[in-house]
């Protein structure tokens, strides 16, 4: 978004002490563990852009507190799965070939917002290994949430970071973003059984070489969460509503949101004309 829209958005310059009492508003405090989902242009203007948001966050929580982020690089993956936009076959190999591995200290995020960019990059942040869903957090919690999350393994199973996330029953907070952005709902997936299954591949590194590896893994589609979520909410799912700038935000829990949508993906299963599309 342009910055002169931004700008229209509010009437006065959103201050970091005006993020933070959002924050505490909505229920954000000492102690918690957050995942956040965010996108900055719908915040408004802010004084200090995109730094003065993590700094609210990391002092929302405290020190004693975990702030985490998706950090993804959908990028570096198979190729031929790419649907937004896709690319022509023609260059199917030659990305396999020559997309640098991963590297979690330089590997930029795509498409997860200026917000978990500046995170990645924030003094203190640590970042899983993964090579396309890699998540990052910092505070107490942080290593042993990230811990082991490499390559092979499920991206979002219950030994991932989100499924940690879903044992600690963290809070989600959805800033200026729907249900269509909760990560936390790929865990029902994984769980439930009849999600299908695809090959996945991503460049890593190997012994100090670089390799192109692959594994099988859920197929993964967040096309159905916003229907999702809304369905939690009318069932009286616990969710705190409120506003950080001009962005409306919500806040909930990891845990009862997978349960329900477990259970929401075995009443509802994906239309046949939707899985032939996935």
């Amino acid at each position: 978004m342009p910055e002169l829209d931004t700008i229209a958005l509010v009437e006065n310059p959103v201050t970091e002490a005006d993020l933070l009492a959002g924050l505490q508003t909505l229920g954000i405090g000492a102690g918690d563990t957050v995942i956040v989902h965010s996108s900055m242009s719908k915040l408004g203007w802010v004084c200090g852009r995109e730094a003065a948001v993590v700094h609210a966050l990391i002092n929302a929580v405290g020190r004693t507190g975990t702030l985490v982020m998706p950090a993804h690089s959908g990028d570096n993956s198979e190729p031929s799965n790419w649907c937004n936009p896709p690319v022509p076959k023609s260059w199917f190999q030659t990305i396999r070939d020559a997309m640098p591995a991963y590297d979690r200290r330089v590997t930029p995020t795509r498409s997860m917002g200026r917000i978990a960019e500046c995170f990645r990059t924030y003094p203190g942040t640590r970042r899983s290994a993964h090579p396309h869903v890699s998540w990052c957090a910092r505070g107490p919690f942080a290593r042993w949430l990230l811990r082991g999350h490499t390559f092979g393994k499920p991206c979002f199973g219950m030994q991932s970071p989100l499924g940690r996330l879903y044992r600690r029953n963290a809070k989600i907070l959805l800033l200026g973003v729907g249900y269509g952005n909760c990560t936390s709902l790929h865990l029902a997936e994984t769980l439930y059984p009849g999600t299908p299954k695809e090959t996945i591949s991503a460049a890593v590194t190997v012994r100090g070489r670089r390799r192109w590896q692959t594994c099988e893994d859920i197929e993964f589609n967040s096309d159905r969460f916003p229907q999702l979520g809304e369905a939690y909410e009318q069932a009286g799912g616990e969710v705190v509503c409120g506003r950080l700038g001009a962005a409306e935000c919500k806040v909930l829990r990891v845990r009862p949101l997978v349960d329900f949508g477990l259970k929401w993906l075995a009443e509802n299963p994906a239309p046949p004309e939707e899985e032939e599309n996935e």
